[in-house]
């Protein structure tokens, strides 16, 4: 008997969650049927059931019937209003599109960071510091956290060609998303980055994301005043 079985459904959960995180099923990949999967875990088809019901309340895989189920994949229209991608919002308006990595390091995640993702004491994370620039002009510092558990791939990419916004998208799915929007001001270092005085104001976009429980990213976007945020629906 494998240890999944042993561990019952929760760890046919935690497997079948592994196996998005990591690709192995990407969005929109055919997961198989329930009875294979409990003959490859070695437990009951109700132990796989209950972990399937769970995943799709999650609103991490979509069950239909005699269409199968499948990891979920969010609507084109809502990923562009969820989550933008930095490159495409400044090509869209004819200005070329640059990106700059500022500093990528592997660390214990500090203690706000545990408090507001719940993370375990700790556990590690990624963070990456990068500009986005709008031809020769700096449009938005990127200063972001990424989940290690979540998103165990991370720590092979080193984010010197791709920037983590567009890379996060690809890379993996998330059911759940919280934004905030405050007006801020610029510390000597944001001023310099961003080439504005320091204590002038910035526009600061802040997005929290998750797949089922389990946190994969905090971003905060900053940008200068003049920034413009239009979403259409």
């Amino acid at each position: 008997m494998t240890e999944v079985a042993t561990k019952g459904y929760k760890a046919v959960k935690a497997e079948i969650l592994n196996r998005i995180r990591t690709r192995v099923w990407p969005s929109g990949h055919a997961i198989p049927s329930e009875m294979e999967l409990a003959q490859e875990f070695g437990c009951a088809r109700g132990t796989v059931n209950r972990a399937m019901l769970e995943l799709q309340e999650e609103g991490v895989i979509d069950r239909k019937r005699r269409a199968g189920t499948r990891v979920a994949v969010a609507p084109v229209r809502q990923a562009k209003l969820e989550i933008p991608l930095v490159r495409v919002e400044i090509e869209s308006t004819g200005v070329p599109y640059r990106y700059e990595l500022v500093s990528r390091d592997e660390v214990m995640a500090p203690e706000w960071l545990q408090a507001r993702l719940s993370l375990a004491a700790k556990s590690k994370v990624v963070h990456v510091r990068c500009l986005h620039f709008a031809g020769n002009n700096p449009f938005q510092f990127e200063d972001r956290w990424i989940n290690i558990v979540a998103v165990p791939q991370v720590t092979e990419e080193p984010f010197i060609n791709n920037n983590p916004n567009e890379w996060l998208v690809n890379a993996v799915p998330f059911t759940n998303a919280e934004f905030a929007f405050f007006a801020s001001a610029a510390d000597g270092e944001l001023a310099g980055l961003l080439g504005i005085s320091k204590a002038e104001p910035v526009f600061v976009a802040e997005r929290t994301t998750w797949l089922g429980g389990l946190p994969v990213t905090f971003a905060r976007m900053s940008f200068r005043s003049s920034y413009r945020m239009v979403s259409r629906i």
